[in-house]
């Protein structure tokens, strides 16, 4: 079990490190908040890295919980 707990550790760091930031080309301080909140659909391979990345969290803490 601890051995999975790594594994996904280190998959979760690595896939959190690989996903593009929400803040991607907006600049607070020039363009104000026109930009920040903006709504962005995501497709292909960033939904594909938003939905491991949510199910890697949720058997992490499960994994965590159990031990």
């Amino acid at each position: 079990m601890t051995i999975a707990l790594i594994i996904i550790s280190v998959l979760l760091i690595a896939i959190v490190l690989l996903q593009s930031g929400a803040d991607e080309g907006a600049n607070i301080i020039s363009s104000g908040n026109s930009d920040l909140f903006a709504n962005r659909k995501e497709r292909g391979g960033e939904l594909f890295m938003t939905r491991f990345t949510f199910v890697l969290g949720l058997a992490f803490m499960i994994i965590c919980a159990i031990l």
